[in-house]
């Protein structure tokens, strides 16, 4: 796989509203954790909700270099599942 400059763009607009998108919904502000920390959160879930949706087959199709529904839904719900496993890492700590 090779990564061109058009693929860390989509990465960074995917990550950056499902950061954003599940940033909102944890804190309850439009902001949500801010800029940066959003763009992180998002960059993660992407990744994570990329690999578990490849695992199960769940929206085949997101390895394209585009910007749709099923990527940011991806992004979304693997960002979610990045701050529950990171609030259940401090509550264990």
């Amino acid at each position: 796989m090779t990564i061109t400059l058009s693929k860390i763009i989509v990465w960074l607009v995917i990550g950056a509203i499902g950061g954003t998108l599940a940033g909102a919904l944890v804190r309850w502000q439009r902001e949500g954790f801010g800029w940066w920390t959003n763009l992180g959160i998002g960059l993660v879930g992407a990744v994570v909700g990329g690999i578990i949706f490849s695992l199960f087959n769940i929206l085949p199709g997101l390895d394209g270099i585009s910007i749709s529904l099923r990527d940011i839904v991806s992004a979304f719900i693997g960002s979610i599942l990045f701050l529950l496993a990171l609030w259940a890492w401090q509550k264990r700590a």
